[in-house]
């Protein structure tokens, strides 16, 4: 996945517009979009700045903003059908207000849950002139998916029961959609929910890589000021006990991405051991 080319800041716009003005491929970006969309018989918009959309699911959340920020699957190809860039079913977040201005403006015909095609003419997109290895002057068609808060939930439940089976564990699942597999029942007493614990932990996503790890001798742990899936998920273990958490987004880090480490939407896995209760 190549997420360089998507995260195009609007400063290289700016740039761009005036090294770009010795040619406009608008009126042969016009005329190769609308043979696209007739050749393929698609149901497409356009819209004044030249941008053609498609909305195949209309979706039912929130309506998306030119400054929203969105977290969304995607494939983009060229008219002729070679792949330009692809998230390959992961999702990947951003503020519209940092990519390329036909997503910037395309996605506002969308609402969260919905899918569809942008197809963007060159002066929307990375303009006339060659960039990271797209030709200038390129037309660009995306397929995109923008999530919802509900659809990603749905996503890392699949993903969890999935990673469960092949794991073979006993997990239970609670209403909120963690799940948790006691391994050692510990014979000591059970924290709350703001207590302060003293855990060793190794967390790492359904694919096994370890996204942090604590010292064989724990470390302490304020349950109040931790994502909700630990400050449910501790207190279902005794001193002593040792078993694992597994935490879709809305209970970990969210629907976007966080501090570069832990990719959007993203189902995690702590294997843990709680030592003592602090207080």
């Amino acid at each position: 996945m190549k997420y360089s080319l998507l995260a195009l800041v609007f400063a290289f716009m700016v740039s761009c517009s005036s090294s770009d003005s010795e040619k406009d491929y608008r009126v042969e970006n016009d005329e190769e979009i609308a043979a696209y969309v007739a050749a393929n018989s698609l149901s497409a918009t356009k819209t004044v700045s030249g941008l053609y959309y498609v909305i195949e699911e209309q979706g039912a959340g929130d309506q998306v903003t030119s400054t929203s920020d969105v977290a969304v699957t995607y494939k983009g190809y060229y008219t002729n059908g070679t792949i330009l860039d692809d998230s390959e079913g992961n999702l990947v977040s951003f503020n519209l207000q940092g990519v390329i201005p036909g997503w910037t403006e395309g996605l506002t015909y969308f609402k969260k849950g919905g899918k569809g095609m942008l197809l963007i003419p060159a002066h929307l997109g990375y303009g006339n002139n060659d960039y990271n290895g797209v030709p200038g002057g390129s037309v660009l068609i995306f397929e995109i998916t923008v999530f919802s808060d509900e659809m990603i939930a749905e996503k890392n439940d699949t993903e969890i029961a999935a990673y469960i089976e092949a794991e073979g564990l006993d997990a239970t699942k609670t209403e909120s959609g963690l799940y948790y597999v006691i391994e050692e029942e510990g014979a000591g007493a059970q924290p709350t929910a703001v207590s302060k614990v003293k855990v060793a932990y190794k967390g790492h996503f359904l694919n096994k890589n370890v996204f942090d790890e604590s010292t064989v001798s724990g470390t302490d742990i304020d349950l109040a000021n931790v994502i909700d899936g630990w400050k449910e998920g501790i207190p279902y273990f005794k001193e002593g006990g040792e078993g694992k958490l597994l935490i879709p987004a809305h209970l970990g880090y969210g629907s976007y991405s966080y501090q570069g480490v832990i990719p959007a939407g993203s189902a995690l896995v702590f294997d843990i051991k709680l030592i003592s209760i602090i207080e």
